[in-house]
């Protein structure tokens, strides 16, 4: 039986509104968080994930009223993320109605985090987003990569992609799904915002380097992007959010056109 592919549409939320940026900088924005989840979870979404972009650089927790509200009136999956640090961070994230905990920076500050989360809440409760940006400064011990004859290698961002850490994505990566990540959220800093398509090359290595299940995420503009993402690469699920915040396209219209597109998808 063949799996279907997810689409998940993503509220980037910063003080209370959703909003999205390019390159995760030149914050805009995109509406109300309630409203956008009701009516994705209408259409058909697969999922919906909520970041909290700012908690960690703001050193402070996600907004469980806010995540509250949101979980009343969709009835998916649900994914949080933002500032979670502890097993108290997610299971205050848990206990106002989310169904999965996605950790990011606190992860890489501390990743025997990952193996807590895991053993008291089930490894299908653990995302581990990871923010990778391209660096052509070539060091030791990572996986380099060449397009165009250039050469790079993919770093991990933490602080909402602010600030660098030297560790290479697909150690990283492997990492986490050893100390217990059920899921990895995939972002590319580079392609965020963009709207000209997905990182094939960065999708593609991390799928085949691991056996859990990954979401593509940044630099959807449009169907075509997540039907050349399924088609180029094994991931499992394509997230997007400027396509749908600005009613470009609907989620049950992007569903149909990858249906047509021979793409297994749940209509």
């Amino acid at each position: 039986m063949t799996l279907t592919k997810r689409i998940i549409p993503c509220l980037d939320v910063k003080n209370g509104r959703v909003v999205k940026g390019l390159h995760f900088e030149s914050i805009k924005d995109a509406g109300d968080p309630v409203e956008l989840a009701e009516k994705y979870s209408n259409e058909g979404a697969d999922e919906l994930i909520f970041l909290d972009i700012t908690a960690s650089d703001e050193q402070r927790k996600t907004i469980k009223d806010l995540v509250r509200k949101i979980a009343s009136v969709i009835d998916i999956p649900f994914t949080v993320g933002g500032g979670v640090k502890s097993i108290e961070d997610a299971r205050n994230i848990l206990l106002n109605g989310a169904d999965k905990v996605g950790i990011n920076t606190g992860a890489i500050k501390n990743p025997t985090v990952i193996t807590e989360l895991m053993e008291l809440f089930g490894r299908q409760c653990i995302v581990v987003a990871i923010d990778a940006k391209r660096n052509y400064k070539i060091k030791e011990n990572v996986t380099i990569f060449s397009e165009n004859e250039k050469k790079f290698w993919f770093e991990v961002f933490i602080f909402g992609g602010k600030k660098e850490t030297g560790l290479d994505v697909i150690e990283w990566a492997k990492k986490a799904e050893k100390l217990g990540a059920g899921e990895i959220l995939l972002t590319s800093i580079d392609k965020d915002g963009t709207k000209d398509g997905y990182d094939i090359l960065l999708t593609k290595k991390i799928v085949d380097s691991l056996s859990i299940p990954v979401i593509a995420s940044g630099g959807c503009g449009k169907p075509e992007d997540m039907v050349d993402v399924f088609q180029k690469s094994n991931v499992d699920a394509a997230l997007a959010a400027s396509i749908f915040h600005y009613d470009t396209h609907g989620v049950i219209g992007v569903k149909k056109f990858l249906k047509d597109k021979e793409i297994p998808v749940r209509l």
